[in-house]
């Protein structure tokens, strides 16, 4: 229509001058939701439509508000014959020499990914060692089952947003050296398209948030380092973009007995004076079960001792790491009058020169030191 034969923007959304954007806002949606062409089928709707459109483009934008009150339709369209929301601006040439043409709001209307989760899983020492599965249970953003995405009322589509003319991005010209400057579009959000009939489902965002159940495979010989990764069971992307992935972080819980060292678990081996010193067999627990060692006499605090292939499996190869045996020599802080006189008899076969000079520090030594002799 001509300029002249323009209905005024208030009466067509039916507020007052001085409504507010809210009030603005929600005029907007009730004409909308009544004159969209997929919902009215009466002649003269989709004219209607378009106007009530047009008119909110106006009035929600602060500025183009501000110049249609002072100047009315003449204002629009940029008054002096430039129009810098225009798509057809000739100086958006200077602006994708200089930049390839990727600009604002045009790489968001495509599809885009959705954002990757992380979840903390605990896992016992076993299961770290052996690997498990388990399942886990998370909440994320889906494609809203009712729109399937678009975010629009079922029966309704989104229209074109007639701000940026569906290109999702705005173009004023800078007065220096007449550079063009590219924004997304603050109606659209940079996707071209506006919904005047919001999903009452997902309230117009196209994702609802919904618990999902899946089952983690974890894999022999993790640590509290790995990670992982599970693909497309991140948030759902938008426009039809893939879903973002899912990373299990793993938290490995102490073993009262056991200390990983890589591939190789240590447990310490308490020993008395009488198993060091003469030697002995015992049993000593693995995480496959008891296994026979022989401890040889004259044993030392610190001593070690393998047991091949019982430790934590290889995660990128065949193999496992070995179970260190460290042997620790247990000095009794009370003895009985029968252990005393034992160990004084013992001390004197040892002759009258471990008696003195330099400190014997081996298995002698810690007997003299727990005797007090």
């Amino acid at each position: 229509m001509a300029a002249g034969t323009k209905r005024d923007y208030y009466e067509v959304l039916g507020v007052q001058r001085n409504a507010s954007p809210d009030e603005v806002k929600k005029a907007f949606r009730r004409l909308a939701r009544e004159y969209h062409p997929d919902v009215n089928k009466e002649p003269g709707a989709e004219a209607k439509f378009k106007e009530i459109n047009e008119a909110y483009e106006v009035l929600s934008d602060e500025q183009k508000r501000a110049m249609y009150d002072r100047f009315g339709h003449a204002g629009m369209n940029g008054g002096a014959g430039f129009d810098p929301f225009a798509a057809g601006d000739p100086f958006s040439t200077i602006f994708d020499a200089f930049f390839g043409g990727q600009a604002g709001g045009r790489n968001s209307r495509g599809p885009q990914r959705g954002a990757d989760l992380r979840y903390n899983m605990s896992l016992t020492f076993e299961e770290a060692v052996f690997g498990c599965e388990k399942e886990i249970e998370f909440r994320r953003l889906e494609m809203c089952p009712a729109c399937h995405g678009n975010g629009a009322e079922p029966g309704t589509d989104p229209v074109r947003c007639t701000r940026c003319g569906g290109t999702g991005e705005l173009r004023q010209r800078a007065p220096l050296f007449n550079m063009v400057t590219v924004t997304t579009c603050d109606t659209c959000g940079g996707t071209g398209q506006v919904i005047p009939i919001p999903c009452r489902e997902c309230r117009g965002e196209g994702r609802v948030r919904k618990p999902r159940k899946i089952t983690v495979k974890v894999p022999a010989g993790v640590d509290s380092s790995s990670q992982i990764r599970i693909s497309g069971e991140g948030e759902s992307g938008f426009r039809g973009g893939p879903n973002g992935n899912l990373y299990v972080a793993l938290d490995i819980q102490p073993h009262p007995h056991f200390v990983r060292d890589g591939n190789d678990i240590i447990y310490e081996l308490r020993l008395n004076v009488a198993q060091a010193a003469l030697g002995d067999e015992v049993e000593v627990p693995t995480v496959d079960g008891n296994e026979r060692l022989r401890v040889p006499a004259g044993t030392q605090t610190g001593q070690t001792f393998r047991i091949a292939g019982k430790g934590v499996p290889y995660l990128r190869q065949k193999g496992r790491g070995d179970q260190v045996v460290m042997a620790r020599v247990v000095v009794p802080g009370r003895l009985s009058d029968q252990q005393r006189r034992l160990f004084q008899e013992l001390a004197q076969t040892f002759g009258p020169e471990q008696a003195g000079g330099e400190r014997d520090d081996g298995l002698l030594g810690k007997i003299k030191d727990a005797l007090g002799i």
